[in-house]
């Protein structure tokens, strides 16, 4: 049984809910592996639309696994909101359906003040979080400072935490004009969410491999997009983890040997929300235009998403960093009715041409776009099930881009509905 990976493979909001939840009806596990609540995906399923942020996507469907490994950095208080807003929707939560990894680090509110105060310290500099506490998280993980779900079960082990906890966070606090965190309210948070959560405390890396030794299909989520990622992205305009389809292996406790097919998630143009170089951005009508279409909104911040073409070196770079096999080229029906579409194939940058997007923040602000034309169609996608359905000038449309990122179209999406997907190549036979 074939154990996918799923990954965005630009810069996140690429439409990974849909083909999650595709793949997963098909998988008996569905593990999360990176991230927090800042990153989102949108199920749509029958008539009910459901917005999913820690979770993972096989949660509203029965019989299935969901577990949320230790990469993933976790805030009780969101996650138990999220299980209630589910529940409201008639899904069934319960430690037999969710298991989360004892060793995963804990999002606290001080870390969410810590994310909001240095945003607006940095002003024009800011980065462009969401404000969520995801990277302070991150930092206290790698700083060994962490409270851990584990830690939860024993007020003893707390207090040890926050004694090590606190002092860094006290002092960043009062560099930036705010009073120190009130150890005793902390504490007692705490203790009062620890029995709503520690029942879905358990050894992710064990169970999982259990499960595959039973021969379980599992498909591993990732959250945001590749060129987020804290090594291999647009730095720093990125998020505070490792989003590249390595992290599953390191965020759930499997061995990369147990990592069979990484499926790259890509829109047919290219969005980014926030601060950060994107050479492909249309200032333009076509720019609104494809967010019109696109309904370009963040799931979890609803923020406005920049859009431009289609980038094919960047797709190239992070299937080459992601180790991904083939992709899911969504909302192609987005790109129905231009006159004219355009690829980037490349970079121009001081005379030179390049294949790739340089590393340096000053050498990324200074490409230029080298396109290619291709010609639009006026006939509708939306619906297609069958690629021989496509307009021709759509099925060479896809060709190309095939052809560019050096990777096949393994699946194809049409509109957000489940079902509008084109199977190109079944990841779980691949």
């Amino acid at each position: 049984m074939a154990n996918v990976v799923v990954v965005g493979a630009q810069w996140g909001d690429e439409g990974k809910g849909k083909i999650v939840d595709w793949l997963s009806e098909r998988a008996d596990v569905i593990v999360r592996f990176q991230g927090g609540h800042n990153a989102g995906h949108t199920l749509v399923i029958g008539d009910t639309t459901y917005k999913l942020s820690l979770l993972p996507s096989g949660i509203v469907r029965t019989g299935k696994l969901s577990v949320i490994g230790n990469g993933v950095v976790l805030d009780p208080w969101a996650l138990v909101e999220e299980i209630e807003r589910v529940r409201g929707q008639d899904v069934a939560v319960t430690p037999d359906n969710l298991i989360i990894a004892e060793n995963a680090p804990l999002i606290l509110p001080l870390h969410r003040d810590l994310d909001r105060l240095r945003e607006e310290a940095a002003g024009a500099a800011k980065i462009g979080t969401t404000g969520r506490g995801i990277g302070p998280a991150y930092e206290d993980k790698v700083g060994r400072r962490a409270v851990r779900l584990s830690d939860l079960a024993d007020p003893d082990t707390v207090a040890a935490r926050l004694d090590r906890l606190l002092p860094h966070h006290n002092a960043l606090r009062r560099g930036l004009g705010e009073p120190e965190v009130d150890r005793n309210a902390l504490q007692s948070a705490l203790e009062e969410i620890a029995p709503k959560i520690l029942p879905y405390a358990g050894p992710v890396w064990r169970i999982l491999d259990q499960r595959r030794k039973a021969g379980a299909r599992i498909l591993f989520e990732g959250a945001q997009g590749a060129l987020l990622d804290v090594d291999y992205g647009t730095y720093p305009f990125v998020t505070s983890s490792n989003t590249v389809a390595g992290m599953a292996s390191a965020g759930a406790g499997v061995g990369p040997g147990r990592l069979n097919y990484v499926l790259g998630i890509v829109k047919a143009y290219t969005t980014r929300v926030g601060s950060g170089p994107f050479p492909t951005e249309l200032m333009d009508e076509n720019g609104r235009r494809l967010g019109e279409r696109g309904r370009e909104f963040g799931t979890v911040t609803g923020r406005e998403r920049r859009c431009g073409w289609f980038d094919a070196a960047l797709v190239r770079q992070t299937c080459i960093t992601s180790g991904v096999h083939g992709v899911a080229l969504t909302k192609l029906d987005v790109l129905d009715g231009f006159d004219e579409l355009k690829i980037c194939v490349g970079y121009e940058l001081d005379g030179e041409r390049l294949d790739y997007l340089p590393t340096a923040a000053a050498r990324q602000a200074r490409v230029t776009p080298i396109y290619e034309t291709w010609p639009g169609w006026s006939e509708s996608t939306v619906g297609a099930r069958a690629f021989a359905d496509l307009p021709p000038a759509a099925i060479k449309y896809v060709v190309r881009v095939e052809e560019l990122i050096g990777r096949p179209v393994a699946l194809l999406s049409t509109s957000p509905e489940r079902d509008d997907t084109i199977l190109m190549r079944d990841p779980y036979a691949e």
